[in-house]
């Protein structure tokens, strides 16, 4: 027979497994246990060193391309300008990534800062406070409202006892706990007799014997899910690595061809050709793009951080552009995980909850009678949150309660009971009477009436009535709200003897409230946004199959009554995997969920090829964020194994900054994609000019001005184009998926005829300087023709920055200058180029000659002409697209 789990035991079998007396452990046992099981903590990861994050940078497949160049550039060819180059650029984007990370991890950890709670056992007989990592098995713990649950407890004794524990289980609404042993399976959510480590006692008292401490809780089970969950290559990682790949063969095909027709041709020595083609492999890697990308990112993150969506992996920004899924968790993401009135029911009517309540109607006189709410002296209310909604709604609408109180003071009260579903409490009248007043479930609440209130007279209530009452409380409650009844009576006196059975009885219904945990003002909006940005929202929530769907209805996730798109946990269990993944794009809402189930839906999403999102709040959510291409947590109300898992936080725990982060990841990877268009068309036209050159027998340039040119085109304007604002239409468009590329969309065929065009207008000049040139001697025109290629091949480049600032739209319509950054790092660009040119000195130093008027002539044309080519091109593209 299989071993019986803690809840089908019974409370004096959960003593006698742990070895413990009601009066609970000595202080002696309780030091054995602890030496034994160790402290009540979840066992963190070990952090890494800066050194072990600085060497972490260096695994990307680009960074360990460029750094076999350096070596070749140093060790093989003693080209170590260029080698150092190449280093210092590699080692400033490992530096950026360390302080990126290194600042992100800092915020968490004081957004995550929070106090160890303590906990009341018995040691010895007595009640002690103790640390809650000081808590072992076997310890006796005393619960209370307030009170968060120190660890895994097998109830003993229950008065009134509910517990929070949407952390969890994903529940709104708090649990009624009881001792009864349970026969059956029980998932989570369904163990009333367990209270569970780090959720929070909102009602009662209760006492509890420890089954489990640290890992072995059901929180510490989630935490060792996440260690066992792999993490996923972002979009922008796996794009970045096929690139490089694909650049590092294309170089090294061109610079073996380069480097055999060289030699062939037998003018040049072997060593001179192993150099040129070297250098022909350093003009084609885009040695600044990995440093590029981690700026843009980084600016991306700081800008995202200002609008409360902390960043803790530098990918993630890119990541959330690319989103076809965003699974969200219900309780407190996409609703305010606060139970709020949202209509009355009295005189035979609904009301919204925006009107009030008339005079005449008792509803808020009993809803905060029948109450333990309790208002502290700054106005915050605490107790159950059904209870507390109650009050906020009576205060809302005028009702002043407590003066109310204090005129009929409390005298006597019958609590609330799970079995009977009833709570009453009495208050002395002024003039000696006695008012009942009892709210609970409706139809309990109708057993026990004879009467209605009516335009504040009570009258003997009808068969019809009655129908009236139940056919509105189930219309409420197939929209998921929780509807709680009202009644009162008068009595002449108090009673000798105040039980159930000698005060619930002939009672006078007043009405019902109506009440549910609200969605978010800004959530159905950003839902709204969402889609027509083609991202599919998904809702996965702990509650029952009812309240998902109505929640889910409001949002728009769903059409109004379409249940099909609803599925539980149960009907999860019965299929397998490749079912679920069969049918997965039927499913939009997830019920009753477990945190497994979380990741299967994930994992069947991703395997369909989708990116996924994923937001949540409670340690359930984590393995799910870490198995997400994007975990997002919540800051405010998020546990802190959701927010470890996380690759983002919202400090605001606001969902509509989740739309906004979308938005920014879009922007993020259209800039790095200009970015990319312009590194790679130079490069391409670079490498172009260096092959034509070598081919044709003709002078080519040295490495210095190929590396200068790299250096000053290739860094400042790819990193301002970085910053230009978002293109208009952006979140119309379809996500751009997994399987997309940087040079999708247009953007690879671009690179290259805008490549090959830089190409050619460059060797056109340095054709037209030989052709027609203004000096005799035949080095002269050789040193000029060069010069004038070096510097036409530079300054194109510039020229070219505007042309990317939009793949599709004309340069003219896009306010070519609105970037201000853009702006000054073209000059400083251009007068770093110019410089080698006309200053003195650096002449010699970079082998170029001075320029007349007609050759920097010929040389700014060429930069216009490209601007103008452009131009056309896109013209034909957009009429051929309308």
């Amino acid at each position: 027979m299989a071993e019986k789990h803690i809840y089908q035991l019974s409370t004096d079998e959960v003593l006698a497994k742990e070895q413990v007396q009601t009066s609970g452990l000595s202080a002696q046992e309780a030091s054995k246990r602890l030496a034994e099981h160790g402290q009540n903590k979840l066992a963190g990861k070990k952090k890494k060193t800066t050194l072990a994050r600085f060497l972490d940078q260096f695994k990307d497949f680009m960074i360990i391309v460029l750094l076999v160049a350096a070596l070749i550039a140093g060790v093989v060819v003693h080209e170590w300008a260029d080698a150092g180059i190449i280093l210092a650029v590699v080692i400033l984007n490992a530096v950026f990534g360390v302080i990126q990370e290194s600042k992100a991890e800092a915020a968490i950890e004081s957004l995550q800062a929070m106090t160890s709670p303590s906990a009341h056992v018995r040691r010895d007989g007595e009640v002690v406070i103790v640390p809650s990592s000081d808590v072992v098995p076997g310890d006796v713990v005393l619960l209370e409202a307030g009170d968060v649950v120190p660890a895994d407890l097998r109830l003993i004794e229950s008065a009134n006892l509910k517990i929070e524990e949407a952390a969890l289980t994903g529940e709104s609404v708090p649990t009624e706990k009881n001792i009864n042993v349970i026969a059956d399976e029980a998932g989570i959510g369904d163990r009333t007799n367990m209270a569970f480590m780090s959720t929070n006692v909102t009602y009662g008292r209760g006492v509890g014997v420890v089954t489990a401490t640290g890992m072995e809780t059901e929180v510490g089970h989630i935490a060792k899910m996440l260690d066992n969950q792999k993490e996923n290559q972002t979009p922008l990682q796996a794009n970045l690595a096929k690139l490089g790949r694909s650049l590092t063969w294309l170089i090294l095909v061109i610079a073996v061809i380069v480097f055999i027709v060289g030699i062939m041709r037998g003018t040049e020595s072997p060593a001179e050709m192993f150099l040129t083609a070297i250098s022909l492999a350093v003009a084609a890697i885009p040695e600044g793009l990995p440093a590029i990308v981690t700026i843009i990112l980084a600016l991306g993150t700081q800008k995202m951080a200002r609008h409360n969506a902390l960043v803790r992996r530098l990918p993630a920004v890119e990541t959330l552009g690319s989103t076809d899924i965003i699974a969200s968790d219900k309780t407190g993401t996409l609703t305010q995980n606060k139970m709020t009135v949202e209509q009355t029911y009295y005189d035979g009517k609904l009301h919204a909850a925006a009107d009030g309540v008339a005079d005449t109607s008792k509803l808020l006189p009993i809803m905060t009678f029948a109450n333990d709410t309790k208002e502290q002296a700054d106005g915050t209310l605490l107790g159950d949150p059904t209870e507390t909604a109650l009050v906020a709604f009576a205060k809302q609408h005028g009702f002043a309660y407590q003066d109310a109180l204090q005129k009929t003071p409390r005298v006597a009260e019958v609590p609330f009971d799970s079995e009977r579903k009833l709570m009453t409490t009495l208050h002395a009248l002024p003039d000696g009477q006695i008012l009942v007043a009892t709210k609970g479930a409706p139809d309990e609440l109708l057993r026990q009436a004879t009467m209605i209130d009516e335009a504040g007279s009570a009258r003997p209530m009808t068969a019809a009535d009655r129908d009236a009452i139940l056919a509105t409380n189930h219309e409420l409650a197939v929209q998921a709200l929780r509807v709680l009844g009202m009644a009162y009576k008068i009595l002449p006196s108090l009673p000798e003897t105040v039980t159930p059975a000698s005060i619930e009885h002939d009672l006078v219904f007043a009405g019902f409230v109506a009440m549910i945990d609200p969605e978010r003002p800004e959530a159905k909006e950003a839902v709204a946004e969402a889609k027509a940005a083609g991202i599919r929202p998904l809702m996965i929530t702990g509650d029952h199959r009812d309240t998902a769907q109505a929640i889910s209805e409001r949002l728009g996730i769903i059409p109004r009554g379409d249940s099909a798109a609803v599925i539980s946990g149960r009907d999860l269990d019965q299929m397998d995997d490749a079912t679920f993944e069969q049918h997965v794009q039927d499913y939009s809402v997830y019920a009753r969920v477990a945190p497994e189930h979380k990741v299967r839906i994930v994992n069947a999403w991703q395997k369909q090829g989708k990116v996924v999102a994923m937001t949540g709040d409670g340690v359930n959510d984590a393995p799910a964020l870490k198995a997400a291409d994007i975990g997002i947590a919540m800051g405010i109300t998020g546990t802190e194994v959701a927010k470890g898992a996380s690759a983002m936080i919202l400090a605001d725990d606001n969902f509509s900054t989740i739309v906004r982060a979308v938005k920014a990841g879009r922007k993020v990877f259209a800039n790095i994609q200009k970015s990319i268009q312009y590194l790679l068309s130079a490069n391409l036209g670079e490498v172009l000019t260096l092959f034509t050159m070598t081919m044709l027998g003709w002078d080519i340039l040295a490495p210095v001005h190929i590396l200068w040119i790299n250096l000053v085109t290739d860094t400042l304007p790819a990193i301002a184009l970085g910053l230009e604002h978002t293109e208009p239409g952006v979140m119309k468009q379809k996500p751009r998926g997994r399987n997309s590329s940087f040079l999708s969309g247009g953007v690879g065929s671009a690179i290259i005829w805008q490549g090959l065009l830089e190409g050619a207008l460059t060797l056109g000049v340095y054709w037209l300087a030989i052709t027609f040139p203004i000096h005799t001697s035949s080095a002269a025109i050789h040193a000029d023709a060069l010069t004038m290629a070096y510097v036409t091949l530079g300054l194109i480049q510039l020229f070219h920055a505007f042309n990317v600032k939009s793949l599709h739209q004309s340069l003219f319509t896009i306010k070519p200058f609105g970037n201000k950054a853009f702006n000054w790092a073209i000059l400083i660009a251009a007068a770093a180029l110019a410089v080698t040119v006309l200053i003195p000195g650096f002449n010699g130093l970079f082998h170029v000659t001075e320029l007349d008027l007609i050759q920097w002539g010929m040389v700014l044309g060429a930069g216009v002409l490209m601007v103008a080519i452009v131009e056309i091109v896109k013209l034909f593209e957009r009429r051929r697209q309308k």
